[in-house]
């Protein structure tokens, strides 16, 4: 059972199957010959099927190797291009290490970086980023969902007054967990760069997208042939483009239906966890989140211990805490919620997907409540 969707989806069989046609495409879109121009036109009509999600034009989208990629060119691109304008950059504390590092090197390179807190229900205070704004403020970067705890961010509202607050701002976005519920509509959302990636979307990995309104200049972190309108050099993978494409129309065309669905199975599967088991806290609002993300912490247990068990009987989930082997820290997300120490230890995350039935979820939700019990009674001994 696989419940770590927020980390990475299954390539979807259609995805699959045209990405194995466009294997046959080997021609180099740069070039002009015939094999060339079958490589071209096939790129082309990726963008053009990408721009039209996202209500952009063709030449606004920039492909890149992945979700990171995209955040990374965003963030220095524009820092670096307007730095005649000011030093000022504005984020949050729960934003994705791609965003974090990314800020991180910039501060080391002069720029000012003010970092948001949130509130306890993992949300932005709209009124502390109005108050954090200067005159040297040159961009603001707030995540459209949070990747751990699935918390959603007011986009829309916060591009409005940033707009009418300091006309001339730019806006970023990374819409890595979003983009398979929400709309992707950049003048909706009001924003100038948003970032997403193809293996969030049941798509290829190594692929991903930076939209960037044309008007906005970014300097490149990528050299070489010239490739993406000088922004992104390096030949272009013709059958990952593709394939982020086609998922991409995939995700538009069940975006509907598997939202209200999710959020019934997200709902059962909180409601449920909560009454079987005691001293389970569900972290983030219950109501903004995204449809398919359970994210909680149980008390008097490791969230290392409880991801190696479930796996042990066929239950991918992940550690909310967000450790590794080298690092034990609870994650910089949790951190900021100020969820206290041993509770943010015994974090899980489960992410819903595609396939999740409510047989699994039943099921889960059954073996978490015994490797509880089991964990629980090691300690008190």
């Amino acid at each position: 059972i696989y419940l770590d969707n927020a980390a990475t989806t299954p390539l979807d069989e259609q995805v699959k199957k045209r990405m194995q046609e466009t294997m046959n495409s080997f021609g180099n879109p740069s070039s002009m010959y015939q094999e060339a121009w079958e490589a071209k036109k096939i790129m082309n009509e990726a963008r053009q099927v990408v721009a039209g999600v996202l209500n952009a034009h063709p030449q606004e989208i920039i492909f890149t190797g992945s979700g990171t990629e995209s955040d990374n060119l965003a963030l220095f691109g524009v820092a670096r291009a307007y730095r005649d304008k000011g030093n000022h950059i504005i984020t949050t504390k729960i934003e994705h290490p791609a965003v974090l590092r990314s800020v991180e090197q910039l501060e080391r390179e002069g720029f000012d970086v003010t970092y948001l807190d949130i509130q306890e229900n993992g949300i932005i205070d709209i009124e502390e980023l109005k108050n954090a704004l200067r005159d040297d403020t040159i961009f603001v970067s707030i995540m459209y969902v949070n990747n751990e705890i699935g918390t959603i961010q007011p986009i829309k509202e916060i591009s409005q007054m940033l707009k009418i607050r300091k006309p001339g701002i730019l806006i970023h976005t990374d819409a890595c967990q979003a983009t398979n519920y929400f709309s992707m509509d950049v003048q909706e959302l009001g924003v100038d760069l948003m970032t997403f990636s193809g293996s969030k979307i049941y798509g290829p990995k190594g692929i991903g997208v930076l939209y960037k309104k044309e008007e906005v200049k970014i300097k490149p972190v990528i050299y070489g042939g010239g490739q993406e309108k000088n922004l992104r050099s390096g030949t272009e993978n013709i059958m990952l483009i593709d394939g982020l494409a086609t998922a991409l129309e995939i995700t538009e065309q069940k975006k509907e239906i598997e939202t209200k669905r999710l959020i019934e199975l997200r709902n059962y599967f909180i409601e449920k966890v909560v009454q079987e088991i005691d001293e389970v806290y569900i972290n983030g609002d219950r109501e903004a989140r995204v449809p398919n993300n359970v994210h909680l912490s149980v008390n008097g247990v490791e969230g290392e211990a409880l991801v190696l068990m479930l796996d042990y009987v066929g239950i991918s989930a992940a550690t909310g805490s967000a450790c590794s082997s080298k690092d034990l820290n609870i994650s910089h997300v949790l951190e900021a919620l100020a969820i206290p120490e041993e509770l943010a230890h015994g974090s899980l995350r489960f992410t819903l997907g595609r396939d999740t039935t409510r047989e699994d979820i039943d099921y889960s939700i059954q073996e978490l409540k015994k490797i509880v019990a089991k964990l629980r009674s090691f300690s008190a001994a």
